[in-house]
């Protein structure tokens, strides 16, 4: 029927099936008909479809391209009549004539208005234009017949406005626009780009990306370009450098790339949209430069000056500058002005002695100032009198250090550091070979920083000054090191009232007793001054010494109280007995009064047992409680005498604070004691914050500025001895005890992995258990506690303390005391409601602990 072969219409698509094939191979002669159109070819954009009429005037065969144009099946479009199926009805007329004429055998071609026909499920079909062209042809047996070629006019008219905008785009950017092709050549340009690096566009064409920039930034976005080709994945914003023709200019540009498609969704490049952006990062730059010199600023107003130490605030200045600021740096004091010379000699010319206090580099084994320079950190050196150096302390303005030929240093600045008019000191900023050198706008930013730095540092210089002065008094007054205890976090602070000469009465205390308790104490003695401070030392020595003896709180207070009555007296405590119903003579004695309040704390059980002697009570803060003051029976200050004082034990929970202090924290002139105490059960808020900050903030809360009294604040956070940490036994009184205990300490210290501690240990707990076995009542109790150190205590009923006695060569006994004093750390007694326990304690494992071998201990006993 048709001149067309009938498997011609089964693919129309020019991208299917053969288009993937290159032609690139040898092709037959008579094959060069059947290849696929190369890709980019019109048919990726322009979708032709194809029909045949019959000598009837229906259609005879439907193509796939006609299905998918007109939306109609081969099945239900073969045998229908094309101008009743698609013409308009008020055209059909028309169209009949045009068929007649067709099938007589003429050519036609022309644009027809048509409308699909109505879907099955009911409603209008869509309207369309077509452009139509169709061939007469003849059927096997001669008669006339046709081949319709159609176009949709739609896509066309979209194809027009497409090429339209595109060139509108591409010509009339203001960026430079680029197409690339997959050989990563130049393929076309606009007139933007050419103006640009020269020529007209048709000039580039062909050219790569060496052809313009430089070889290292070339091969950069070449490969950026290959990974855009592959991928498929768009670029933006990425910044070439490079020159343009005739210009040594250095030029920034930002670059976006996407990959291109044809019509069919193949690749076929990739797009280059470039803007000079020269102008706006030298813009940015200038702006990034301000910000970081305020930023810079800002830093150093929040770094420089938290520490009153002149070192720690000089480090702080060069952590600041280096290496945001500069490579290398380094500040120099006055000596004089350290040492307390106001008016050091040399200081007016720049020649006095220095001392250097702090030195910072960014660069390794870079010499952090003039290359023969060798002054470390601490060194007293002097600048020669023409050297830059001196000039500017002596003008008290920066100046500019030369560099020296071959060293790494190029460009340094030498700034005085003047507080209150005064030159203290002076810093050097120094950057190496490859930095941008110093400036106008550098050089007035060191003069601020210097400025700020010299600030804190004389502020540094005068607190040292009365700090050093009272340093001694102080260190004498106050317990060493930060206390530490078993089974508490502890925290204190200590304010004088008089800053002046840092000289008080109060006073706190961290003792630790056997058992891995602690003991508790803060006491104030009436009154201020030296005196008062005397009279602290003494007491606060007399506690730790009467702690040490292991007596119940009641029992230190009640010593105690006998020193103090005798602090006064000429004769000691044993003269204030004798007279202490006797009128004291005023000349001769004196009245020292002071209060204290005695804990002693056992991590074991968490119970703490309080002691009071005219005292503030202490405050507990338990986890979600609110904060609230113990009820412990105040009792009669140190020195009146004549009344017991009471004791009162206070289970405390795992987490809880409790706080003890004296009473300048809550009381002044301006506010009374129940307010003051108020408050500061109030500022007691946030329990489970570090105790530091919650020192911090009780001291910031309240009103401790005052001066009228000395401040001593001692905060404690129980921690538990955890369960895993204690092991526990009862052991009937029988001889068969001592094996057991033996056996129940060597099982705890292999599961707490103390196996170096095993042998002494058995032999110390066997010592122990047969003593109290032999000498004791009752039944025995065998308790280890591991927490630093091990401890080993074993219970019973008896009442006689043991005694340590020597032994002679003869004797078959009475060396087992002498074997745990030998073997041990430390070892004692003390008596407890129910009996006696008898203690030792070994240290942990570990580099600095030495262990005595128990069999050479055996026999230095004899």
């Amino acid at each position: 029927m048709s001149e067309i072969p009938a498997k011609a219409a089964e693919s129309e698509d020019p991208s299917d099936g053969a288009r993937d094939q290159t032609a690139a191979g040898a092709a037959a002669p008579g094959d060069a008909l059947w290849q696929s159109s190369p890709p980019g070819s019109m048919y990726d954009y322009i979708k032709v479809a194809s029909f045949s009429i019959g000598p009837d005037g229906l259609v005879d065969q439907w193509s796939l391209r006609a299905e998918q144009l007109f939306g109609i099946p081969a099945t239900r479009a073969a045998g229908m009549d094309p101008i009743e199926a698609f013409i308009d009805p008020d055209l059909r007329e028309q169209g009949q004539r045009k068929m007649a004429e067709i099938l007589d055998g003429r050519e036609w071609t022309g644009v027809v208005p048509f409308r699909m026909p109505d879907p099955p499920e009911g409603g209008r079909g869509a309207d369309g234009l077509a452009e139509v062209y169709v061939m007469p042809t003849r059927t096997a047996e001669g008669e006339k017949a046709a081949v319709c070629i159609v176009v949709d006019v739609r896509t066309l008219r979209r194809i027009e406005t497409d090429l339209a905008a595109s060139q509108a785009i591409f010509g009339q950017s203001p960026f430079g626009f680029l197409l690339i092709d997959f050989d990563l050549r130049v393929r076309r340009v606009n007139q933007r780009f050419a103006s640009v690096f020269g020529g007209s566009p048709d000039d580039h064409r062909g050219r790569g990306v060496f052809d313009y920039l430089p070889r290292g930034e070339a091969e950069r976005v070449a490969a950026t370009l290959r990974r855009v080709l592959e991928s498929g994945d768009p670029v933006t914003d990425m910044h070439v450098t490079g020159h343009v023709p005739g210009s040594e200019e250095r030029r920034h540009w930002s670059v976006n790339l996407y990959r291109v498609h044809s019509g069919s969704g193949r690749p076929i490049g990739v797009a280059w949209l470039a803007t000079d952006v020269t102008s706006r990062r030298a813009a940015a730059r200038e702006a990034a430069a301000a910000r970081r010199n305020l930023a810079l600023l800002n830093e150093a107003g929040a770094r420089i000056g938290n520490s009153l130490d002149l070192e720690t605030t000089a480090r702080e200045l060069l952590d600041v500058v280096v290496p945001g600021f500069c490579d290398l740096a380094t500040v120099d004091l006055y000596q004089g002005l350290l040492t307390g010379d106001e008016t050091p000699p040399g200081m007016a010319d720049g020649s006095a002695e220095l001392r250097r206090v702090a030195i910072a580099s960014a660069v390794a084994d870079a010499p952090a100032g003039r290359a023969r320079e060798t002054v470390k950190v601490g060194a007293v050196h002097h600048f020669p009198f023409n050297s830059p150096c001196a000039d500017a302390l002596r003008a008290a303005r920066p100046r500019a250090v030369p560099a020296e030929e071959g060293s790494l240093v190029q460009s340094t600045l030498a700034v005085p550091m003047v507080a209150h008019d005064t030159v203290v000191g002076l810093v050097r900023f120094a950057r190496t070979k490859g930095s941008e050198p110093f400036g106008e706008r550098d050089r007035d930013l060191a003069v601020e920083l210097a400025a700020r730095a010299a600030v804190c540092i004389d502020n540094a210089r005068l607190y040292r000054r009365e700090h050093e002065r009272a340093l001694i008094l102080q260190r004498s007054l106050l317990p060493p090191g930060d206390p530490e205890a078993s089974g508490l976090d502890i925290a204190c602070r200590y304010l004088p009232g008089n800053a002046a000469t840092e000289v008080g009465g109060d006073w706190f205390d961290v003792i630790e007793l056997p058992g891995h308790r602690t003991a508790l104490v803060v006491g104030d003695v009436m009154g201020r001054g030296l005196r008062a401070a005397v009279a602290m030392g003494e007491l606060r020595t007399a506690v730790r010494t009467l702690a040490l003896l292991d007596l119940e709180p009641a029992e230190v207070l009640s010593a105690l109280d006998e020193i103090a009555r005798g602090l006064g007296t000429p004769g000691g405590v044993q003269q204030a007995t004798r007279t202490a119903r006797q009128p004291r003579d005023a000349d001769n004695s004196e009245v020292y009064l002071a209060t204290c309040v005695y804990a002693v704390y056992d991590p074991v059980t968490r119970r703490c047992t309080f002691a009071n002697a005219g005292h503030l009570p202490p405050v507990l803060v338990e986890p979600g409680e609110p904060a609230l003051m113990l009820d412990v029976p105040p009792g009669m200050p140190l020195g009146v005498g004549g009344e017991p004082f009471e004791e009162v034990e206070v289970e405390l929970p795992e987490g809880s604070l409790l706080a003890l202090y004296t009473d300048g924290l809550v009381e002044s002139r301006d506010h009374p004691l129940d307010e003051g105490l108020h408050a500061f059960v109030g500022a007691l808020t946030d329990p489970a914050r570090p105790l530091e900050d919650v020192c911090d903030h009780v001291l910031n809360t309240l009103n401790t500025h005052h001066g009228e009294d000395d401040i001593a604040l001692l905060m404690a956070r129980v921690q538990g001895l955890p369960a895993e940490s204690v092991g526990d036994w009862t052991l009937p009184r029988e001889p068969r005890s001592v094996g057991r205990a033996r056996e129940h300490a060597r099982a705890q210290l292999l599961g707490w992995g103390l196996d170096a501690l095993v042998d002494t240990t058995e032999l110390l707990v066997s010592e122990l258990v047969t003593n109290a076995l032999r000498y004791g009542e009752g039944e025995i109790r065998l308790r280890l506690l591991l927490d630093r150190t091990l401890v080993c205590e074993v219970w019973d009923g008896g009442l006689v303390q043991p005694r340590r006695r020597r032994a002679r060569d003869t004797d078959e006994g009475g060396r087992g005391l002498q074997l745990v004093q030998l073997l041990s750390a430390a070892w004692g007694s003390r008596r407890t409601p129910r009996g006696k326990t008898v203690w030792f304690e070994l240290p942990l494992p570990g580099a600095e602990a030495v262990f005595a071998d128990p069999a050479e201990a055996l026999l230095s006993l004899f």
